[in-house]
């Protein structure tokens, strides 16, 4: 399955999820929701992977953690804001640059309709 056909799928799971609970939550609950909605579809979905930094060819256990990331491909970012900002843009850009993936997913849960908080990012 490529990154587009998993992003369909992890989108549908997270409007799912946000029909299910509405916004409001903690992200931590948006998270435990999407992962085990994930993982109903039979997906390999990674909770909290962390993901080093190389500076100077040193590997350096910093603490970033991917929220959740789908069959080693999707990087998952789970908000819970008002409006996203250059910032978190940035965030995922990071991670897909240290972990070497093509494509994630920035899904704020803090909108009335979830489709108005969703960005792909591609590296």
């Amino acid at each position: 399955m490529n990154e587009n056909e998993l992003s369909q799928k992890i989108i549908g799971c997270a409007i799912e999820v946000h029909k299910q609970l509405g916004p409001g939550l903690l992200e931590s609950a948006y998270q435990e929701c999407l992962y085990y909605e994930l993982r109903l579809m039979g997906l390999n979905v990674q909770k909290e992977k962390p993901i080093p930094i190389i500076y100077k060819e040193v590997k350096l256990d910093h603490g970033y953690r991917i929220d959740l990331l789908v069959e080693e491909k999707v990087v998952v970012e789970i908000k819970t804001i008002e409006a996203f900002n250059d910032i978190h843009t940035a965030q995922v850009l990071t991670y897909l640059r240290l972990g070497e993936y093509k494509l994630g997913l920035l899904l704020n849960f803090q909108t009335t309709v979830l489709k108005n908080g969703i960005k792909r990012i591609i590296n």
